[in-house]
């Protein structure tokens, strides 16, 4: 599914969790590496050499942890611009899944989501994984990744929806055995001058769940369960995504209405930053 993957690092104590957290992904397949560390050329300028060879020790340890799993890894410490850099090395190793943390801070700064991630995301062609910490103590393990444990699927029924239930597909197939179809009726949208549709909009949308749980079971599924509430998307998701049992979410990173809900303007831009639970997004072709 993902065989080979770009594995960001500022080499934070929490990038270094997030690395602890990536050997779950050999279930989906992944068997190739790609460790990059970006010191931005902006913050460092003329101090990157010596930066940089301060930084070897940490940069071995988190690549040595890699081939432990049983990765084999390229390592690369580069200098430039670190959410343009990081999708170029991504296309230059063809990497099928960029993986980043969702917060750190080191010499090149705000290289995980907070800063650079969140550019990374918003630019990228790849899907990308989002793994969460709930802090910076060093004696935390990190964000646990299990990618055939309970995924959470939310849709929209857009395009870019439907390229992301090909990754649940996938993940299916690989032996996930729980899912949760989600879709959400907006009630600001809704409430208004649609109220009296709600019904009729619950029986299509339950429609188009009942076929993709159908799709599901038939490659393996055993619990698939369909959700439609009604209220705030960005509230309804979030709620779900940080239940206790569901263990990666998978979503489009682009829903219905280009204007109104550009990458991460909308739904997906609120998982990034508030989901507890590992985030799968899966771009719209561009």
């Amino acid at each position: 599914m993902f065989s080979r993957i770009l594995v960001a690092t500022d080499l934070s104590e929490a990038s270094h969790r997030v690395v602890c957290a990536l050997e779950s992904l050999k279930s989906w397949g992944t068997r190739e590496a790609i460790l990059v560390s970006c010191f931005n050329i902006r913050d460092v300028g003329s101090l990157a050499p010596g930066l940089m060879e301060l930084s070897k020790p940490a940069f071995e340890k988190q690549k040595k942890l890699l081939e432990e799993m049983g990765y084999a890894v390229t390592a690369k410490m580069v200098l430039g611009l670190p959410q343009i850099e990081i999708s170029r090395q991504a296309q230059e190793h063809d990497c099928s899944l960029i993986v980043v943390g969702s917060h750190g801070h080191s010499f090149s700064k705000d290289i995980l989501l907070g800063g650079t991630a969140s550019a990374v995301i918003h630019s990228a062609t790849r899907p990308v994984l989002v793994l969460r910490l709930n802090g910076l103590d060093p004696e935390q393990e990190g964000a646990a990744c299990n990618c055939l444990g309970h995924i959470l699927f939310p849709t929209d029924f857009s395009d870019n929806a439907e390229r992301a239930f090909a990754a649940v597909r996938e993940i299916v197939r690989y032996g996930a055995k729980a899912v949760t179809l989600l879709h959400v009726q907006d009630r600001e949208k809704i409430e208004r001058h649609l109220k009296d549709k709600l019904e009729t909009f619950n029986e299509i949308d339950r429609g188009r769940l009942e076929r993709l749980k159908a799709d599901l079971v038939s490659l393996g599924a055993r619990d698939v369960d369909i959700e439609i509430p009604y209220g705030n998307p960005k509230k309804e998701v979030v709620d779900r995504a940080n239940r206790p049992d569901i263990s990666l979410v998978v979503m489009g990173s682009q829903g219905r209405g280009y204007l109104e809900e550009v990458f991460l303007g909308s739904v997906s831009h609120e998982m990034a930053r508030r989901s507890k639970a590992p985030l799968l997004l899966i771009p719209a072709l561009r």
